[in-house]
C-alpha cells in the first residue's frame, strides 16, 4: 500500500491517527468562529462587502453569514437566523456530519457520507429559493 492510501476497516493506524485530520478541521473552524466573535462583522471596515450586493444591491446565499456566524458565537440564535437562516442551518449540519465522520474514524471507517443526486439537487435548489425569496419584496425578514 502507498502512502496516501486509505485503508480499510481493518486499519493498523491509531485512532489518533484517524483523528488528526478531524481533529485539524475542527481546531480550522473553531478558529475562524473566534475571529468573527472577536472582530465585529457589524462593523465598517473590517471585512469586505459582499460584491454581488455592491454591484447589484441581490442579496447572494451567503449575504449576512458573517453576521449570523458572530450572533451564533455569541448566542444569539434569534439574530443568526435573521442574518442567514441558511448559514445557521449549514452550521447544524456541519457540526453533524463532523460528528458522524469523527465516530467513524474511532471505528477504522472511511468517513464516506453518500449524498445521492436526489439529495444534492434538494439541497441546491433549496438554497436557489431561499435566494429568490429573499430578494423579492415580500421577503424581507429573510434579509441581512
Amino acid at each position: 500500500m502507498t502512502p496516501g492510501t486509505l485503508r480499510g476497516p481493518g486499519s493498523t493506524r491509531s485512532a489518533v491517527g484517524r483523528l488528526a485530520v478531524p481533529a485539524g478541521l475542527f481546531a480550522a473552524v473553531a478558529g475562524a468562529f473566534a475571529y468573527v466573535g472577536t472582530v465585529d462583522p457589524n462593523r465598517p471596515g473590517h471585512y469586505p462587502p459582499c460584491p454581488l450586493y455592491r454591484w447589484t444591491g441581490i442579496y447572494c446565499p451567503g449575504c449576512g453569514g458573517l453576521r449570523c456566524a458572530h450572533a451564533f458565537v455569541h448566542g444569539d440564535l434569534a439574530t443568526a437566523l435573521q442574518d442567514n437562516a441558511v448559514a445557521v442551518l449549514g452550521f447544524f449540519a456541519a457540526a453533524v456530519l463532523w460528528t458522524v465522520w469523527v465516530v467513524r474514524a474511532v471505528r477504522g471507517r472511511p468517513p464516506g457520507m453518500d449524498l445521492g443526486r436526489g439529495q444534492l439537487w434538494l439541497m441546491g435548489t433549496l438554497v436557489a429559493l431561499f435566494t429568490v425569496v429573499r430578494n423579492l419584496p415580500f421577503g424581507g425578514r429573510l434579509h441581512p
